[in-house]
């Protein structure tokens, strides 16, 4: 997981928007010139989605699946504040679970 960036709201030509820092930008650097949009999720918790212009078309068919799922995991996960940090305990629980598994092809 990434580091978190604090952001600013800043006053845009007639607009209002938020400023994010040069490192945001630096580490992800698909994300300049993007478009996306912000969902409020309640009074004091909003979600920002940054879409980058160019995707790969044999990715997009393939993760189209994937991204609404995580889309739709996490504003479920924001609204009732149900996020916690992932611990090494919740780690070694889940390599418990999975130890005599075996995968085919």
């Amino acid at each position: 997981m990434s580091n978190p960036y604090k952001i600013r709201s800043t006053k845009i030509g007639n607009s209002a928007g938020f400023r994010l820092p040069a490192d945001f930008y630096r580490e992800y650097p698909q994300f300049a010139n993007a478009s996306g949009w912000i969902e409020v999720l309640s009074p004091n918790t909003a979600i920002v989605k940054i879409i980058p212009e160019s995707i790969d078309d044999e990715d997009e068919d393939d993760s189209l699946m994937m991204r609404l799922f995580l889309d739709f995991a996490m504003i479920e996960a924001l609204k009732n504040n149900s996020l916690q940090p992932y611990t090494t305990e919740m780690s070694e629980a889940a390599h418990k679970l999975i130890e005599s598994v075996e995968i085919e092809d």
